[in-house]
């Protein structure tokens, strides 16, 4: 497992590219625990609860691809209403992470099973997160971890260097994404991340990122899970939803 905190070269790190690979953060047989919840829920032998949403990739939803293979794009909500992934999204060395990175006092933005399934697992174009979230600052952070191997091929995550620097981008909607124009970044920029199961990359919510379609045939399953300072603001036109208190306190008026 990583060291519990950052020393300071890799805080320096994570500010100035705006994000940080740390290695095995959970087991490989962590892993396969992740794993075997996943395939229950794709298999419907365990039924989503609360506000737990799953999503189907669209193209499957729309007809456009037929396939007996699992077909789940995203099971939203799963830290909240599932034991063994709030275990996870309160893992010692992602928190005490994000303590340094942000403050003391946490809570959970989300966290979102991203199942990615082999051949049609579709691609999540160039993007940051912070522009269609309703918190300001646009200083959140986010750990994406795999939990099983991720690669080019079935869609490990993409992401450009110091792109957090350059603030807020315009996005436009397509029939499936929510995007940044190739017009507002050079692709060149782009560096790959493959990772193994267990790791975690860390990532500033204005970082430009992206994952392709899965073309190969084994499936890549991951995890996002982003965290904001308890001091942050909810500005939504809905009511607050009560996000999950990680550690620290509560701010007066914050999120």
């Amino acid at each position: 497992m990583s060291s519990l905190r950052l020393n300071s070269t890799q805080i320096e790190q994570a500010n100035t590219d705006g994000f940080l690979l740390l290695p095995n953060i959970r087991s490989l047989k962590d892993c396969e625990t992740y794993l075997d919840r996943l395939t229950s829920y794709s298999r419907k032998e365990i039924g989503i609860k609360g506000n737990m949403y799953i999503q189907t990739e669209p193209k499957i939803e729309r007809g456009e691809i037929n396939t007996e293979g699992d077909q789940i794009r995203k099971i939203s909500g799963i830290a909240v209403h599932d034991p063994i992934f709030h275990d996870l999204v309160i893992t010692t060395t992602i928190i005490e992470a994000m303590k340094q990175l942000m403050t003391p006092n946490l809570k959970l933005f989300r966290a979102d099973a991203l199942m990615k399934p082999p051949f049609v697992g579709s691609a999540k174009g160039m993007h940051q997160d912070s522009p269609y979230w309703p918190i300001k600052p646009m200083e959140l952070w986010s750990c994406w971890m795999p939990f099983e191997t991720a690669t080019l091929e079935n869609g490990c995550m993409q992401v450009i260097p110091k792109s957090h620097k350059r603030g807020p981008l315009k996005h436009i909607k397509t029939t499936d994404d929510y995007i940044v124009t190739e017009d507002q970044y050079n692709p060149k920029e782009t560096l790959a991340v493959p990772m193994n199961p267990g790791d975690g990359l860390f990532f500033h919510s204005l970082l430009l990122h992206s994952t392709s379609e899965n073309k190969s045939e084994k499936s890549r399953r991951a995890i996002t899970m982003s965290y904001m300072a308890s001091e942050y603001h909810y500005i939504g036109n809905t009511p607050k939803p009560n996000y999950l208190k990680i550690c620290g306190i509560d701010v007066l008026g914050g999120v």
